[in-house]
């Protein structure tokens, strides 16, 4: 009984550890695709790609990755709190992404920064 019970908190510890490394480097943020619901994660900037995140889960692997190439912010508003919610649409499906003012300036300015020949197809 007392075993079992260790073992449970070992295993929850280790979840915790494991998502505390996630979230080291990343920036809080959540998504929403379509009209569904709201879902919580970090994002990271990553090979021109904004990977996502989600905050539960036991996979550690991005669950959206949203290529930077052909992204449009179509709008921005405030949101609850001090979160802003970015629409955004182009080659991927219509998302949102909602996060902080820091955090979006740090994603407006990570989508403006790529080089002059990023949007060239190159054969």
């Amino acid at each position: 009984m007392v075993a079992g019970i260790v073992i449970c908190l070992l295993l929850i510890a280790a979840l915790i550890g494991v998502r505390a490394l996630v979230l080291r480097g990343n920036v809080p943020c959540r998504l929403r695709v379509g009209n569904h619901r709201w879902r919580s994660g970090v994002a990271r900037y990553a090979d021109g790609e904004l990977h996502w995140i989600p905050l539960l889960g036991l996979r550690l692997r991005p669950r959206h990755a949203i290529a930077r190439r052909g992204l449009v912010v179509s709008s921005r508003r405030p949101l609850d709190g001090d979160l802003f919610a970015v629409d955004c649409s182009g080659t991927t499906r219509d998302i949102s992404l909602a996060m902080s003012a820091d955090a979006l300036t740090g994603f407006l300015a990570w989508l403006e920064s790529a080089p002059p020949s990023a949007y060239l197809d190159v054969a």
